[in-house]
């Protein structure tokens, strides 16, 4: 449960975002969509539904060919960009630290970039708040697992204290284990931190199992809004149900051994 100390994160509204690129490629198709506050929503569709793009107009990565996004009610491009991103965690596939920096200097970098002062005490904090011992701050990327480098990037995208937290395929290129412990100690920090967070994933498990609502994207537009208990029901429509049969169809099969079938 939300943690009642952390007030809510924002909300999040698209309105007719659409993102054509040049040669006449539609990747986002007129989507609009509110998002509450404190929400935390998961992004599914198979591999060019148009999902990290729809994701990347919130925090500007990608700029709508038209449409608009709004962050508690402020439309986005009432700041400068840069700033934007700042106020906003952003939490990559491949994490994307850099390889000539310290633990340390990676997860500081947004603080210095606001001319905030990076304590060791403010890093050793942010480590242990993604379960990592704060003696890790002097060993270079390289030095860690693939787990223990993207609990890096949620610590780096937390070190502002952002209140909406945009994740793109986060556990991607994870292992199963590490996955599933990652996704659940993120989770554990939305409640937490009150956070309002946006998970891109073609998981449709993961989407079902972390998220709270689960939008469905084909084609460039979203096809299914839902509760996973909804998505379950059979109530999302074809494209949802066609992701929802892949974990279910791997139960069976499962369990078919399990029996020895």
């Amino acid at each position: 449960m939300p943690d009642p100390s952390h007030p809510a994160g924002p909300s999040v509204a698209l309105t007719g975002v659409t993102k054509t690129y040049p040669g006449g490629t539609t990747a986002v198709d007129d989507v609009t969509v509110e998002i509450a506050g404190g929400s935390f929503v998961a992004l599914v569709g198979s591999s060019g539904s148009g999902k990290s793009t729809l994701l990347k107009t919130i925090n500007r990565l990608i700029e709508p060919s038209a449409g608009s996004v709004a962050i508690d009610g402020v439309d986005v491009t009432d700041d400068d960009p840069f700033r934007l991103r700042r106020r906003i965690g952003y939490v990559f596939q491949n994490v994307g630290l850099f390889p000539h920096m310290s633990v340390a200097e990676n997860v500081a970098i947004g603080l210095r970039l606001e001319g905030r002062k990076a304590t060791a005490d403010r890093v050793a904090e942010l480590l242990t708040l993604v379960d990592l011992p704060a003696d890790f701050g002097s060993r270079t990327p390289d030095a860690l697992s693939g787990g223990q480098r993207q609990r890096v990037g949620v610590a780096r995208a937390l070190a502002t204290e952002p209140r909406l937290l945009l994740m793109d395929e986060p556990f991607g290129a994870l292992d199963p284990v590490t996955r599933d412990q990652l996704g659940t100690a993120i989770h554990e920090l939305h409640d937490r931190l009150g956070l309002t967070t946006v998970m891109v994933t073609h998981d449709m498990a993961e989407a079902l199992i972390l998220a709270d609502r689960v939008l469905v994207m084909d084609q460039g537009r979203i096809v299914a809004d839902a509760v996973p208990k909804a998505l379950l029901a059979g109530e999302g429509g074809a494209a949802a149900q066609a992701l929802v049969a892949v974990p279910r169809d791997q139960m069976r099969r499962l369990a078919a051994l399990e029996a020895g079938a």
